[in-house]
């Protein structure tokens, strides 16, 4: 009889890197942000397989969902893992939903990030443990079992089990070519790497030119500070990619609701396809009413949306012409399955928020899942990518000509190498004794 698989520990580090010193990742509101990670490993009865997750933070703060994953810790560990994905639903909504911590969220928050670090980790385990990489894993499971891995409740008025079923099973026919054709070509991505706030005009240049030679057709710039600057590095921009490319913009929360509809209007002259988190992430009827100002330029949000019920209500009042998942605050695959088929549903197409750490390795799977099992169209689609840290993880996505590659080793890719752990694990790494001159 074959040894089931338990898990037996769980061990979390603090993970940070100094990008603020060189102003990667930099916006209107987060003007120093640490890349950083809450990165865990759980481990197994079997010595060779360990699963790797992590959820994405911008510096101080990471302390507190390495606590948090700790606090929740119990809800996967001594658990063998046929029972935690033999039931994927259940487990969800028990990690998510501990009947004490939930009162710190419900599903939001640090919270849900520390959930969503702990389940990205069983994923990666149940994908090793089947020898493929997760995409892959996902796009192998029957309808009834895919549809069995998302929590429903609170999603009925808007998409039901049935109706999901139903959704993916329309793909089953398809699926083949789908999968083919990502394997040929990859899917089509952006770059935010040339347009952060605190870099030169001289080096948003440099770096468009350089984007250019890359194979990119979609930038995106930071906004949201100074309009008459946005507006002088907008006009960089598009003098540099041309007419025929794609411009879109991101104010990462910035704006009251007519501000935002007045600054969009003022940058609208440059051809923008979108403006991304122009208010805050929670303000749906809000979101409503600048997509219904500004358009024909589109509302793209989701990178801070805290779960599968604010995408329905953005969704259902058609405050967002692109929908972005992110990995890590949404509660892991589970709640972006739900998202993905809500966006199928109503007719929105998923452009996955990434960058940071680990996030465009997950996004390279999840993108697939999307076109593949959910039978998402190509078109007005596209999934960010952010030239940073990638060199860290022992499987790095892969990006050539702008398009993510799928992935083709076994998990969900965000493995990092131990030696990186050990020079930059907050506070005692290291790099982070000799700034701090401990």
């Amino acid at each position: 009889m074959t040894q089931a698989i338990r898990i037996t520990a769980c061990e979390v580090i603090d993970l940070r890197f100094p990008t603020s010193e060189e102003a990667h990742g930099s916006d209107a509101m987060h003007t120093d942000p640490d890349y950083s990670a809450a990165y865990v490993t759980l481990a197994t009865n079997r010595p060779d397989l360990v699963g790797h997750g992590l959820t994405f933070t911008l510096g101080r703060g990471t302390d507190l969902c390495v606590a948090a994953v700790r606090a929740l810790a119990d809800q996967v560990v001594g658990w063998t893992l046929e029972e935690l994905v033999g039931d994927f639903s259940g487990t969800w909504r028990r990690v998510t939903n501990d009947s004490q911590m939930r009162w710190l969220g419900p599903e939001k928050g640090v919270v849900h990030l520390a959930a969503a670090a702990l389940l990205n980790v069983v994923w990666d385990l149940w994908a090793r443990a089947e020898g493929k990489p997760l995409w892959k894993l996902v796009c192998d499971l029957s309808p009834q079992q895919l549809v069995d891995c998302i929590d429903f409740r609170y999603l009925d008025n808007a998409l039901t089990r049935a109706e999901a079923l139903q959704i993916v099973q329309a793909n089953e026919a398809t699926k083949p070519a789908r999968e083919a054709q990502m394997l040929e070509s990859g899917f089509p991505a952006y770059t935010t790497s040339a347009g952060w706030l605190g870099y030169s005009d001289d080096r948003i240049r440099k770096l468009c030119r350089a984007a250019l030679a890359e194979g990119w057709d979609h930038f995106k710039l930071k906004v949201g500070a100074n309009l008459e600057d946005d507006r002088r590095r907008a006009a960089i921009i598009r003098e540099e990619i041309g007419p025929d490319r794609r411009l879109m913009v991101d104010a990462n929360q910035r704006w009251e609701v007519a501000e935002a509809i007045d600054w969009v209007r003022a940058l609208a002259e440059y051809d923008l396809w979108w403006v991304e988190e122009p208010t805050s992430p929670d303000d749906v009827v809000g979101h409503a009413e600048i997509a219904k100002a500004i358009a024909p330029i589109g509302v793209a949000t989701g990178e801070q949306c805290q779960n599968r019920v604010v995408f329905k209500q953005l969704l259902q009042m058609r405050a967002v012409s692109f929908c972005q998942i992110d990995s890590c605050r949404l509660g892991s695959v589970n709640e972006v399955l739900a998202v993905l088929l809500l966006a199928k549903k109503f007719g929105v197409p998923v452009c996955p928020h990434a960058g940071g750490v680990g996030l465009c390795e997950y996004v390279s799977h999840l993108i697939m899942i999307d076109y593949i099992r959910v039978g998402a169209s190509l078109d007005n689609r596209v999934a960010e990518y952010v030239d940073h840290l990638h060199e860290h993880f022992v499987h790095p996505t892969v990006v050539r000509g702008g398009r993510y590659l799928a992935p083709d080793s076994p998990g969900y890719s965000a493995e990092i190498h131990p030696s990186t752990l050990d020079q930059y694990r907050y506070p005692d790494g290291p790099v982070w004794r000799a700034k701090t001159g401990g």
